[in-house]
This record gives structure tokens, C-alpha cells and sequence, in this order.
């Protein structure tokens, strides 16, 4: 009964009172040092860590929204998170890693920056060159630098030689699923889109051959995420937020994506998924991904359709709880799991709010 009310009480509320309502609960999911946790700060699922990844995403949020003091906050905390582990860098560009822990790890201590050491999908490309690519974007459109140190500029350089030395463009990692590791389409673009990004810096080196290598592998592999995968939900960063494909292979990944992902409460990552899977045997019963109809919205403002932005968003508006926006929903059910609220899919939602309300005017 109280859901029911929840949800007419939900559809009622304006897109600007939605915006400001889901901006305190990801709020609430950062750290005084600036970084955010990937869900809540009391998870019992380990999502109480900082991700790279998801600190990438939940900024978002508040780039929209023009909160760049946040913004400034988190990348700062990330650049010295880089720093702290800078002799772990200087090891990997001296040498190709071998094992996975040579890497730099996808998540840490948000108090003190540690690494985690348990066993983990610690091969994530993606992230750093996620985090490169905001980085140049953020510099070329801020009055102020989020470069505000030379150890930050020495940083990054040492980023670019990170991703030169592991050869990220052949190099198998974990990918954005933190899973099997294979040489992964959205990795591959990811450090493509930073490399591009930072390129434009004048205090940053990278060298031409290093993204051209990066865009040969990527449409090479297009439009597959991997080997065993065909299509998968991560082949929308590609079209937003790094535009690294070309008008064909965004239609095909649009078309893919939308004909054997969508479900009702969701987009499921790919087909049999066994995370949070519903079957017994974790096969065929994937869970539905909140964040997936956000993307889509996203990316259809980007492209003009408002009509299909808002069917998403309107799809989006049924994935809401009162504590937020869950991470998943259990295949064919209104049950979501623990991860509430995901910091990733609230940012995502903020978003894509704010581009169809606050640009175009839409209700």
C-alpha cells in the first residue's frame, strides 16, 4: 500500500522537484575526503567502496547542475588517489603487468585511499580512461583547473604511459562488469575517448600512434562488446558520454541494444547474465539494470528525439523507490536487490532529467 502511494505521489512531482529530491540522496553517498561511495555508506554488499568507475558516473549529476565545487572535490580525490599510489604506476610503465594486482585497482578506501586486496576484476582499462577523459573535458570547459598542481599534471602523463605500456589495445581486462577477462569494445573506447581528451592539454603528451592504435582495435571489434558477447549494455558509453562511434555503428548499437536488452524494469547487461540472476541454474533469467532506460534517454536527447527520450524517462519514473534508485530488479519482478540507492543510476537519472526539462523544456 504505501509503495502504490509512493508511486502516484512520484508521477506527480515535477521534473525540477525530482532533480533536487534524487541530488540529496547521491548527496548523501559522498565522503568528506570527495569521494562517493557506490551506494549507501551502510551497505552490507561491499558498495560502501569508491569505484573509479562510479565516481566517473555519479559527477555527472553535478557537472549538469553546474555544482563544480563537488566536482572539483571528487577529482581532486582521485588525482591523489593516483598520486598515493604513484610507485605502483611507475612499476607499470616500466613494465608490463603480468598479474592482476599489479594493476591499479578499480576500488578504494574512500577515507584513506587504500587499495583493496581481496581477489577482484582489478584489469579495468575503462576506468582510468574514463577518468582521463572527463579530466580534458572538465579543463577545457572550467575558468579553473582541476589540474591544480604539477603532480597533477605529472599524474595524468604518467596515466597516458599507464595505458601505452599495458597496451590497452589488445589488452584483455575485466571490463565495466568487473568479469571474464576479454579485449572489451567500451574498454577500448574508453581509454580512446581520455587519450583523445587529454590530448588537447598543453602540459600532456600522447603520442598520435597510441589513440590511432586504440580506434583501429575499436572499430575492428565493432559493434561486439567481446568475443562472447554480441551485445551488451556497456556498448552505450561508446555513443554517450565518449562519441567515439560512427553514425552506423551508434544505429546498430541502438538497435541491438534496444531489440534484445530492454525489459520492464530495466536493460539487462547481456544475455545470461548470472549476476543476480533469477534461475537456479543462472541462466536466462537476468536482472533488469535501473540505470539502462537513463542511458537511453541520455542519448536520444543527444540526438534530437525527445518523444523517445521522455518513453524512457517515463520508464525510468516506474524503477523509483523511496530510498532511490535501485541498482537492479530481479528479472520479471518488482523486486529489487540491496544496492539501493546506486549512486551510478541516480546521477543517471539527474541527468537525464535535467536535459529533457531543463534544455528543452519538457514536462
Amino acid at each position: 500500500m504505501l509503495k502504490k502511494l509512493f508511486q502516484k505521489k512520484r508521477h506527480k512531482l515535477s521534473y525540477d522537484e525530482l532533480i533536487k529530491q534524487h541530488l540529496k540522496i547521491l548527496r548523501c553517498l559522498q565522503y568528506s575526503s570527495g569521494l562517493f561511495a557506490a551506494s549507501s555508506k551502510k551497505a552490507g554488499t561491499g558498495y560502501d567502496k569508491s569505484w573509479l568507475r562510479d565516481n566517473f558516473y555519479e559527477c555527472l549529476a553535478f557537472e549538469v547542475i553546474g555544482d563544480w565545487d563537488t566536482v572539483e572535490k571528487t577529482y581532486d580525490a582521485l588525482l591523489n588517489i593516483f598520486l598515493k599510489h604513484e610507485e605502483k604506476i611507475d612499476h607499470a610503465i616500466e613494465r608490463k603487468p603480468e598479474h592482476k594486482h599489479e594493476y591499479i585497482h578499480a576500488r578504494f578506501n574512500p577515507e584513506n585511499f587504500n587499495e583493496f586486496w581481496e581477489e577482484w576484476g582489478n584489469k579495468q582499462n575503462d576506468s582510468i580512461g574514463a577518468i582521463l577523459f572527463r579530466i580534458g573535458e572538465l579543463e577545457h570547459h572550467l575558468k579553473r583547473s582541476i589540474l591544480g598542481t604539477e603532480a597533477h599534471v605529472r599524474i595524468v602523463n604518467k596515466l597516458v604511459k599507464y595505458l601505452e605500456s599495458v597496451r590497452y589495445w589488445e589488452d584483455k581486462d575485466s571490463g565495466m562488469w568487473e568479469e571474464d577477462e576479454e579485449l572489451h569494445a567500451s574498454s577500448i573506447g574508453a581509454c580512446v575517448a581520455g587519450l583523445k581528451s587529454v590530448s588537447h592539454l598543453k602540459d600532456v603528451e600522447v603520442p598520435e600512434w597510441l589513440i590511432r592504435h586504440g580506434e583501429d582495435a575499436l572499430h575492428k571489434l565493432l559493434p561486439r562488446e567481446s568475443e562472447k558477447k554480441y551485445v551488451d549494455l556497456a556498448l552505450l558509453s561508446l555513443i554517450w558520454p565518449y562519441q567515439v562511434v560512427t553514425h552506423k555503428e551508434r544505429e546498430e548499437i541502438l538497435k541491438n541494444v534496444e531489440y534484445l536488452l530492454i525489459r520492464d524494469r530495466g536493460v539487462i547487461r547481456y544475455k545470461n547474465d548470472y549476476y543476480y540472476n533469477a534461475n537456479p541454474d543462472g541462466y536466462s533469467e537476468e536482472a533488469e539494470w535501473t540505470f539502462g532506460f537513463s542511458w537511453l534517454a541520455i542519448i536520444y536527447e543527444h540526438m534530437l528525439d525527445y518523444k523517445k527520450a521522455k518513453e524512457f524517462i517515463d520508464l525510468m519514473l516506474k524503477t523509483l523507490t523511496p530510498e532511490g534508485v535501485p541498482e537492479l530488479y530481479f528479472s520479471n519482478s518488482p523486486k529489487h536487490n540491496e544496492n539501493n540507492p546506486l549512486g551510478w543510476s541516480e546521477s543517471l537519472f539527474i541527468v537525464a532529467l535535467h536535459d529533457l526539462h531543463q534544455k528543452h523544456g519538457k514536462k
